[in-house]
């Protein structure tokens, strides 16, 4: 496992024993330390759980599925037809037909959802869910690795004998560094999603005003949606809870009323619109078609979008509601709604431009145009909630800068909001509009971020279902060759749009990457820096033994970031400021690569052989919120030190007065006052560094000198801060 440093957590909207860390089981609710924990339940509880699972599908509804149920509003206007006949209409709802089918139930529904790392989903939690079961990661200090339930390897089975892919993946820096780079990749494109989601959705939904006021221009429809978005992001820092519930029913009723209207058109205009179904449509397609019928693939693609939330969301909710609310909801209204307009378009062909509003009845047109409207915004809110998700766990692997996460829920330890990507990504939003207020670009530049976050998610759940499930290889080829040819086709499609809106999401992807990479670049350059002049108890004792070094009253929390030795700004500190409390806890922040720890892991304490001088590491999980108030934290590691002094005097022949002196001495220095201690470190670029190196730290250093800090996380009171600066020769 890899060491990681705090990333800044907060939890201004609760206070609740079901996510403070370092608490009995007695203290969480129905002895779970979440309430929606996916444990096994016991037979009284499947009644209860089923209607909680019906509940949270409900709320699904509102968060998870929104840009996957209103892709009616885009798709058809994105498609570049020029002369489309019966013919091409069927093929088209052929593609789309399957395409939901197979990406959406198939791949996502009942194969992605498994792929969960211990209830948290996307493109990162596959990655670490490799690293975990795998020696994969990249840093030096990623040997840590725990023997308790927090690092178990068989969580799918079990198995002792590594296969060669997981071999060659540990023996290969290239390989481990390529599949970061596809894990870091998926993550931006997801982002990139977050950004043209709700830019797209509510401009699509607004523009339907001009169906009946022709009058009203492109830069009014602009504006609104602009304004629409803009109340959207500043209602998020409420949690995805509260905005579920006012969306949930919104969602519902555009779910079940445009199937309706399908269902209308389908009687209306074409009937036997669902022979289409056989997959010889598609085969007659591109046989009358061939190249055009190819970049129309940049429109259809987008009938999928959103699905990729149906997995990143999954920390928000559970397995069983998102199928539940997909297979039986979702799936049935886009066929039926997806019908019903190629129904319409083929009897008027020519109205593909506005393909969803053109086949809305005039005497429904404003009831749906209102429920289009908040449909859009909901359509918004799923892919803003998976943006939160991904950052999160992106910052407790620090992989990127460190922000502030506030947990929005008691009950969801995946309910996350960050004010500051918040109003970034409302900026950005915003931008798009105004700036490439056209909705074919905005397509264009969709359809990029849809196939290539799909086609990252297939690349890893192969490996996932090669290394992790030890799948049957005639399964797993299967599975590859018909996902990977599919999404890779529709790549090959939406890489001719980047000149037309598509280059969009790759520059957004390209600025995030550079920043992760710099940032995990500094990181790296750190550890390896620590590791390599770190102290050792040995050394320790010789610093103490100078006379001039005195042991000051006081309990002192030193920081640290590695484990196998002490950090060199001890040393630092000892030799300026001759001095060290009687009492003093060398603590070090370890954040597994597992979203969550069992409570009573999260705190491990150890004596370092000197005279009041202990080790204490603090467990976190990426899904693990960190809001100990200062005063919480000191007793419970005095706790857990006063214990374990207790229990090594029983193993080892000891004097009892010298416990009980040990214990009174700890005492005495909580008493006299407490003090943390971290470092402030900085490299020092000389002028035999390399020009990358003296790019990448400085860049760096910007990052890490606007990013907040860790120790704010922890509650500790400002008075009792001290920090340390050194610096680090690069």
């Amino acid at each position: 496992m890899m060491d990681r440093q705090l990333g800044t957590y907060d939890s201004e909207a609760t206070r609740s024993d079901s996510v403070v860390v370092a608490v009995d089981d007695a203290a969480i609710p129905n002895g779970r330390l979440f309430t929606h924990d996916r444990s096994i339940p016991s037979s009284e509880d499947k009644g209860l759980d089923r209607w909680g699972d019906l509940k949270l599908a409900y709320k699904t509804l509102g968060v998870v599925f929104g840009g996957l149920v209103t892709s009616p509003l885009y798709v058809y206007p994105s498609m570049p037809l020029k002369s489309p006949t019966e013919e091409d209409y069927l093929g088209i709802y052929s593609i789309m037909f399957w395409t939901l089918t197979l990406i959406g139930v198939v791949k996502y529904a009942c194969i992605a959802l498994k792929a969960d790392d211990q209830g948290e989903g996307g493109t990162f939690a596959l990655y670490s869910l490799l690293c975990r079961n795998f020696d994969i990661g990249i840093l030096p200090s990623k040997h840590v690795i725990s023997k308790s339930s927090v690092s178990h390897a068989n969580m799918y089975g079990g198995f002792e004998k590594k296969n060669r892919l997981g071999n060659f993946f540990e023996k290969s820096l290239i390989a481990r560094r390529l599949l970061l780079f596809i894990a870091m990749l998926g993550m931006c494109m997801l982002i990139g999603d977050g950004i043209l989601t709700p830019a797209i959705s509510v401009l699509s939904a607004m523009d339907g005003i001009r169906a009946p006021f022709p009058s009203v221009s492109k830069a009014l429809v602009q504006a609104l949606s602009a304004i629409v978005l803009i109340v959207l992001f500043l209602l998020q820092k409420y949690g995805t809870s509260r905005v579920s519930f006012l969306f949930s029913p919104i969602m519902g009723a555009w779910t079940f009323t445009t199937p309706i209207v399908g269902i209308y058109s389908i009687i209306n205009y074409y009937p036997s619109i669902f022979k289409a179904i056989s997959p010889h449509y598609i085969v007659h397609f591109f046989w009358r078609n061939g190249k055009e019928g190819w970049l129309l693939l940049g429109g259809t693609v987008l009938c999928i979008t959103g699905s990729e939330a149906l997995f990143a969301d999954l920390g928000h909710f559970n397995r069983s509601s998102i199928q539940i609310a997909f297979l039986f909801t979702i799936y049935p209204s886009l066929v039926l709604t997806y019908a019903g307009q190629t129904a319409y378009l083929i009897k008027n062909p020519y109205d593909h431009d506005d393909g969803f509003y053109k086949f809305i009845p005039r005497a429904v047109y404003w009831p749906i145009f209102v429920i289009a409207t908040l449909a859009a915004i909901v359509a918004s809110q799923s892919l803003i909630s998976a943006t939160f998700s991904v950052i999160k766990q992106s910052v407790m692997l620090d992989y990127f800068p460190r922000v502030k996460v506030v947990h929005t829920s008691s009950s969801k330890e995946g309910e996350v909001y960050s004010p500051e990507i918040n109003y970034i990504l409302m900026i950005l939003c915003v931008a798009v509009i105004l700036i490439f207020g056209d909705g074919k670009d905005i397509g264009n530049a969709f359809g990029v971020v849809v196939s290539m976050v799909m086609l990252i998610t297939t690349v890893l759940l192969t490996l996932v279902m090669i290394m992790i499930w030890r799948s049957p290889p005639m399964l797993v080829a299967l599975y590859f060759f018909v996902f990977f040819v599919m999404e890779g086709v529709y790549v090959s499609a939406v890489c001719t749009k980047i000149p037309e809106g598509g280059w969009i999401p790759f520059a957004i992807s390209f600025i995030l990457a550079f920043i992760m990479f710099g940032w995990f670049y500094g990181r790296q350059r750190k550890i390896e820096y620590e590791l390599t002049h770190k102290i050792g108890v040995d050394r320790l004792r010789i610093l103490l033994s100078d006379p001039t070094v005195q042991r000051v009253p006081g309990l002192c929390f030193f920081y640290t970031n590695i484990q196998d030795g002490l950090t060199p700004i001890l040393g630092h500190y000892i030799k300026n400021m001759k001095s060290l409390h009687k009492v003093t806890v060398f603590t070090t922040l370890e954040y597994l690569l597992v979203p969550k720890v069992a409570p009573h892991e999260r705190i491990v304490v150890n004596k370092l052989g000197l005279k009041g001088v202990y080790g204490c590491v603090l467990r976190y999980g990426y899904a693990d919120s960190l809001n100990l108030e200062g005063d919480d934290f000191v007793s419970q590691v005095t706790d857990s030190l006063r214990a374990h002094i207790e229990n090594s005097s029983g193993l080892v022949p000891s004097v009892p007065l010298e416990v009980e002196e040990e214990i009174s001495d700890m005492e005495e220095a909580k008493v006299a006052g407490v003090v943390h201690i971290r470092g402030k470190t900085r490299f020092f670029i000389g002028k035999n560094c390399s020009w990358f190196d003296r790019f990448m730290l400085a860049f760096y250093e910007v990052l890490h000198n606007n990013c907040r800090t860790a120790l704010p996380a922890m509650g500790v009171p400002i008075p009792q801060r001290i920090e340390v600066g050194m610096l680090y020769e690069a």
